[in-house]
């Protein structure tokens, strides 16, 4: 088979990573990255670290409205398609580089798998939900990466399509995660010059526009982490970084430790030492959850109910006070609960491709 695969950002490298080492034994894979995130440590870091193929197109897409973004990226991914005519389209997640790609397949004909398929948060305000739903209503093959993601593909009737192969992150995430250790690690200040990764540390991801959009969220973030009993390493996002320096000059957050972005090895590691984790990635909470530990997401929806037991991964408001409370809220871990499969989703999603060719 021929498969062109389409990734534009950090966690679609993640999971193409896994799928990429297993797809490629038996058949062709035409990788195109959109260039959604393009920052070094966001991208090119990326491949390295994870030993993914340098992209056969590099479409340097990024920037602008929704919209723009991905009418840019169908016309650019339709003329990939048109040269390439691939058996099948494969994408991961719910980005833009993921539904302009599902929307110029559909629209050639070529099938479409969507791996991550069912996911949703069931709130319309939140970018990546639509494109989400789009993205399973045009595909051919829908890959579930958890039950949940299954039982709301029966609730749209898209359940004849679908099928159950568990969660190629945590594949990355076993394979990957004790790659780096801790004294290896230098993080490179915002400001300048290096440090070392505390020995105790809490560790915070925020990026998404609702809690970066102004300063009060943002803020309330960061004093958070000064009510804590250890620092916070804070790896800050490209569009985010501004505002955080900032805020950082004008404010005294003695606690808060502004680091450039790092790579998938170094976040890996950084998860399974920490304390704990307080983040709005939708990724990080599952990385959390592989680790066993206690995370607090600063989001107003569920990205992953099956993170949401035990105290294990709770939702929270900007509010520094509630984030510092619902840190102290002891988790239960039971190892024989396992929702995110056995370690061998890139295996069963090569496999479905292939039976669904047949």
């Amino acid at each position: 088979m021929k498969i062109v695969t389409v990734v534009g950002a950090r966690p679609q490298f993640i999971k193409a990573a896994v799928v990429s080492h297993e797809l490629r034994k038996k058949h062709q894979e035409i990788l195109v990255h959109t260039g959604q995130h393009f920052d070094y440590n966001m991208s090119e870091q990326f491949f390295r670290e994870l030993d993914i193929p340098d992209p056969d197109y590099n479409l340097g897409i990024s920037g602008g409205t929704h919209a723009q973004m991905t009418g840019r990226m169908m016309i650019a991914i339709e003329e990939v398609l048109l040269k390439e005519s691939p058996d099948w389209l494969l994408v991961y997640g719910d980005t833009n580089s993921t539904l302009a790609a599902a929307l110029a397949a559909a629209k050639l004909h070529v099938p479409v798998c969507h791996v991550e398929a069912g996911a949703r948060t069931h709130s319309r305000t939140n970018p990546e939900e639509i494109n989400r739903i789009c993205t399973d209503h045009v595909s051919t093959l829908l890959l579930a990466s958890t039950k949940s993601g299954y039982d709301e593909m029966a609730k749209e009737g898209l359940q004849d399509r679908g099928l159950l192969v568990g969660d190629p992150m945590y594949d990355a995430f076993i394979t990957y995660s004790s790659r780096r250790k801790l004294s290896e690690i230098n993080l490179t200040l915002l400001k300048g010059g290096e440090s070392k990764v505390p020995e105790e540390y809490y560790y915070l991801t925020c990026h998404r526009e609702e809690n970066t959009n102004d300063d009060k969220d943002l803020l309330e973030i960061f004093e958070a982490t000064q009510m804590l009993d250890a620092p916070t390493v804070y790896p800050v996002h490209p569009r985010n970084k501004q505002r955080a320096l900032r805020l950082t000059e004008s404010h005294s957050f003695p606690k808060l430790l502004l680091v450039e972005p790092v790579g998938y090895l170094e976040s890996a590691c950084l998860v399974k030492n920490a304390r704990k984790i307080i983040t709005d990635s939708g990724g990080l909470q599952r990385e959390a959850f592989y680790a066993g530990k206690k995370c607090v997401t600063i989001l107003d929806f569920v990205c992953w109910p099956e993170t949401m037991i035990d105290n294990r991964n709770e939702l929270c408001r900007p509010v520094a006070d509630e984030i510092a409370e619902k840190l102290k809220h002891e988790q239960h871990v039971d190892a024989s609960y396992m929702p995110f499969g056995d370690g061998h989703s890139a295996e069963k999603i090569v496999k479905a491709l292939e039976d669904a060719r047949k």
